[in-house]
């Protein structure tokens, strides 16, 4: 019986299915362990090696687990019911098979072991990502990349059965014609398989499948290759990548990908600078609160990143600024109230000035300009240390909030 490969998709009519997963318990005692009777039919069903699923049940059981690859036996110590090992199924299947963006199961994964990375390409919708590397099923993928067989003997011995088959039409059964041994011309020239495969060759099926096959491995050699090229490139190309979106129409909602392009070209803690060329103008302050989930992205609780915000701010404030200077301390603190920048990153900010990315002299206005800000952020964290009950006592004085404090005090200055 078979399952939708995605068994949060109830639809009957679904295009992708996988057996139902089937285990045999054998052994008795401190010996006993679960066969997975099925599982090369399984891993062929999700295109993933039979280790992979196996060794995932292993990960998660805290057991340990045992590849026959010539019998294609695939062993889990221990007792476990079927049931239970198709729910953990759906788990790895949400991990390492589904696409995080459209949840088709038609991914690949492409795995370099000098960057001790694992990207996801995926050809229904043309996604590309990395792996979050942290599970321990990952250890072992890194060390076991997914090859052109996935080492089953079933399909080894599908391939003899296949060839001993055309060996009998081509008359090579019995006799001097078919006896290949006697022969001392390549394989290549016995029998009329070339005369087939060039006939298959020149339809246009053939001619669209190989084209497909051309764009995945160019996609393959993308996600390495992108990853040798200087960091200037990978800025550029990660630059393009957002510029497209917006382009397009499609940045509201491409968040993940953008995150997800500047992971696979290392290059995420640079993003915010990127993202605030292409993203803020002089209406910076609308545009801290539409954009605010694609910064967070890669500001939440990376200081770096956040360094590189202020970079990106204070170009835009070079960009426009007789629209922005005077406002500079409310558009900090927007970026404050946003949780795109911590105290001590800014802290830090305001007691160096740099010549990084604006002039000098700007440099030094936007920090005077950010000064009154900068204030009220230590003398607020400095009261945030004093006891509840002046807390108290300052909230019956000032029927505002924090926020509107902050406003008040640069109206009086």
């Amino acid at each position: 019986m078979s399952v939708n490969v995605n068994r949060s998709v109830s639809d009957q009519f679904y295009r992708y299915k996988m057996p139902r997963l089937i285990a045999k318990v054998e052994g008795k005692g401190n010996g006993i362990k679960t066969v997975i009777v099925n599982m090369v039919d399984v891993a062929k069903a999700l295109n993933r090696p039979p280790t992979y699923p196996t060794k995932f049940f292993g990960c998660e059981l805290g057991a340990q687990t045992q590849f026959d690859t010539k019998n294609d036996r695939y062993i889990v110590n221990g007792s476990h019911e079927a049931n239970k090992l198709q729910d953990m199924l759906d788990g790895f299947i949400r991990k390492f098979v589904l696409c995080p963006e459209c949840d088709n199961p038609e991914t690949d994964l492409h795995v370099n072991p000098k960057k001790q990375t694992i990207g996801n390409s995926c050809k229904a919708c043309g996604y590309r990502g990395m792996l979050d590397t942290r599970h321990k099923l990952c250890t072992f993928i890194l060390k076991n990349p997914p090859g052109e067989s996935f080492g089953s003997a079933s399909v080894k011995k599908e391939k003899e059965k296949k060839n001993r088959k055309k060996d009998k039409e081509n008359g090579s059964g019995s006799g001097e014609a078919g006896n290949h041994d006697n022969i001392d011309a390549p394989e290549a020239v016995d029998g009329d398989d070339d005369d087939e495969d060039w006939a298959e060759e020149t339809t246009e099926e053939a001619q669209r499948r190989r084209m497909e096959e051309i764009s995945d491995h160019a996609k393959n050699l993308t996600l390495s290759e992108d990853l040798e090229k200087p960091l200037e490139e990978r800025v550029n190309l990660f630059y393009n990548f957002v510029k497209h979106k917006k382009e397009s129409g499609t940045i509201d909602g491409a968040d993940k990908e953008i995150l997800a392009e500047a992971e696979r070209l290392d290059v995420k803690a640079m993003g915010p600078l990127i993202l605030s060329e292409l993203l803020f103008n002089e209406n910076i302050r609308d545009q801290i609160k539409k954009y605010k989930r694609h910064f967070l992205r890669f500001c939440h609780n990376n200081k770096k990143a956040q360094k590189y915000l202020l970079g990106g701010f204070e170009c835009v404030v070079k960009l426009h600024q007789v629209q922005l200077l005077s406002r500079v301390p409310i558009i900090l603190k927007d970026l404050y109230d946003a949780d795109l920048l911590e105290e001590d990153v800014i802290f830090a900010w305001a007691e160096k000035v740099s010549k990084k990315y604006v002039s000098k002299e700007l440099a030094k206005e936007i920090h005077a300009k950010a000064a009154p800000f900068v204030k009220w952020l230590k003398e607020a964290e400095e009261e945030s240390e004093g006891s509840e009950e002046e807390e108290e006592e300052d909230d019956e004085n000032v029927e505002v909030t924090d926020g509107r404090c902050f406003h008040i005090r640069l109206l009086k200055e």
